[in-house]
């Protein structure tokens, strides 16, 4: 099942069983998809890669905001508990991120495979690696270290 008619019916059975928090989040994600769909420039299908885009940059939108509700103490204790419970919902949908020690040996046999031994190049480094492992890395953990391993 594809993951826009996965999200419809989760949809249609969180407001079945009153969940309002699933309510909401898989509406905005819809929304989100829908903000794509009809954005200009874009002719394509809704396909899953589109789909796990839109729930990445939703969920890495929470993840920002979150520190700061954080900070507010009780008055922004149930916004973060909130903020938390969908990042939760969109992380079941988004591939598992690699790991510290398995970021070090993809950057490191990339950077061997690339020939890139200057600071200056790591941007092509983070390019390349984000282009085969979108969404299971964060663009700013590779280019960290990729400037450590070329440091050392």
């Amino acid at each position: 099942m594809a993951l826009e008619q996965r999200l419809d019916e989760m949809l249609r059975e969180a407001i079945r069983s009153r969940d309002q928090r699933t309510v909401d989040v898989v509406r905005m994600l819809k929304s989100r998809i829908t903000e794509r769909r009809t954005a200009k420039g874009f002719g394509g299908d809704v396909d899953d890669a589109l789909v796990l885009d839109v729930i990445g940059a939703y969920r890495k939108s929470l993840q920002k905001a979150l520190p700061e509700y954080e900070k507010a103490g009780e008055r922004g204790r149930a916004q973060a508990e909130q903020l938390r419970s969908e990042i939760a919902f969109c992380e079941s949908f988004l591939p598992r991120g690699l790991d510290e020690a398995a970021l070090r040996a993809l950057v490191g046999e990339r950077l061997a495979a690339l020939g890139i031994a200057d600071a200056r190049q790591v941007g092509r480094l983070v390019g390349d690696v984000m282009k085969t492992h979108k969404g299971q890395v964060e663009a700013a953990d590779v280019k960290r270290v990729a400037e450590e391993l070329l440091r050392a």
